[in-house]
C-alpha cells in the first residue's frame, strides 16, 4: 500500500512539475545551468557528512529527512522527490535503510542525477538483535569506523563519475576525511585490545557491525528498528545476560524511546547510558557543531564503561 501511495504521488508531483514548466522549475532549471555549483541531497546524517566532506566547497549539500527524524520509518513526500530529481547527486545509505529507494528511484533520470548508495559493495549481515523478521539485513554500517570509510570512497567514486573534473578536488578530500576515520578506527581499537569483558546491552540491534569489528558482543532489547517491541521472554533472557555479565550500564537513545531499555534496568538495578545510532540528529546538536566524528568519540567514551 505505502509504495503505491509512494508511487502516485510522485507521479503528481511530476504532472504538477511540467504544467508549471515555465514558473518555479524553470527558473531552477536556468539557474542550475548558469551555476556550477554542485547540488546534491542525502537522506540522514551519516549520509550528509560523508558527501559534505568529499564535496567540500564544490557543492550543496543538503539533508533529505529532517534533523530529529530518524529514517527507519520514512516515507518521502513528493515534495522530497522533486528535492531528488532537482539534484545533480543524491545519495543514500542502503535499500536496507531507506526501503523505499529500492523501487521509487526507478523514476529518477539518472542521465541528470546521479544516484549513490554509499552501502554498495558492503555486504549486509542479518539482524544479531530480537527483530522478529527473519532474515532482516541490518544497515547500520556506518557505525563501523573501517566500513564508514568505505562508504566515504563508494561516494567519492560517484560524484568523481559524475563531475571527473573534480576529481582532484573529491580524492584530496575524501583522503582527509578518511584519515579522521582511520584516526577513529585506532582510538576504538587502542580501547578495546586488552579488555576482558567485551558484551554490552544496547536499545536495538544497531552496533552488530562495529560490535564485529572490534570482537565485541552486542546483545540488543529490539531488533533493527529502535521502535520494535520485544517479546516478555527476551526481556527474560537479557535480564539474565546483563546478572550473568556482571553488567553495570543498558544503553539507550535519546531519539527513540527508551522506556523498554529503562524498565530493564530499574530491573536489573543498573545504570542507563546514551549510545548514539547516529540516526537522527536534532537541529540543537546540528547548529551546535556535533558531527559524526564527535558522536562517535562519545559512544567510545560510553562503551568504556562497560567494554573494560
Amino acid at each position: 500500500m505505502k509504495k503505491w501511495i509512494f508511487a502516485a504521488a510522485l507521479l503528481f508531483s511530476t504532472s504538477i512539475l511540467a504544467a508549471c514548466g515555465t514558473q518555479g522549475t524553470a527558473s531552477s532549471a536556468s539557474s542550475t545551468k548558469n551555476d556550477d555549483t554542485i547540488n546534491v541531497v542525502t537522506t540522514f546524517y551519516p549520509m550528509y557528512e560523508f558527501t559534505k566532506a568529499v564535496v567540500g566547497d564544490e557543492g550543496d549539500v543538503t539533508l533529505l529527512i529532517p534533523a530529529g527524524n530518524e529514517p527507519h520509518e520514512y516515507e518521502p513526500s513528493a515534495q522530497d522527490m522533486t528535492k531528488i530529481t532537482d539534484a545533480d547527486v543524491f545519495v543514500y545509505n542502503s535499500d536496507a535503510l531507506e526501503g523505499w529507494a529500492a523501487n521509487g528511484l526507478d523514476t529518477v533520470d539518472t542521465d541528470k542525477t546521479k544516484v549513490i548508495q554509499a552501502a554498495e559493495g558492503i555486504t549486509l549481515s542479518e539482524s544479531d538483535g530480537a527483530s522478529e523478521e527473519a532474515g532482516e539485513l541490518d544497515p547500520h554500517v556506518w557505525l563501523d569506523p573501517v566500513l564508514a570509510k568505505q562508504e566515504v570512497e563508494t561516494i567519492k567514486a560517484g560524484l568523481t563519475a559524475k563531475f571527473p573534473d573534480k576529481a582532484d578536488v573529491f580524492e584530496k578530500n575524501a583522503e582527509a576525511y578518511i584519515a579522521k576515520l582511520t584516526d577513529l578506527d585506532k582510538k576504538y581499537q587502542a580501547a578495546f585490545d586488552n579488555a576482558t569483558q567485551r558484551s554490552f546491552v544496547t536499545q536495538h540491534a544497531a552496533f552488530g557491525y562495529l560490535a564485529k569489528e572490534y570482537g565485541l558482543t552486542q546483545e540488543a532489547i529490539s531488533g533493527i528498528s529502535p521502535e520494535e517491541e520485544p517479546s516478555a521472554a527476551r526481556l527474560a533472557e537479557l535480564k539474565t545476560f546483563v546478572e550473568d555479565h556482571e553488567l553495570s550500564i543498558i544503553y539507550f537513545e535519546e531519539t527513540a524511546s527508551s522506556k523498554v531499555a529503562e524498565a530493564l534496568a530499574d530491573e536489573t538495578g543498573v545504570a542507563t547510558e546514551v549510545l548514539n545510532p547516529i540516526e537522527g540528529i536534532s537541529q540543537a546538536d546540528l547548529d551546535n557543531g556535533v558531527t559524526y566524528l564527535s558522536i562517535m568519540e562519545d559512544n567510545l567514551t560510553s562503551l568504556m564503561k562497560t567494554i573494560k
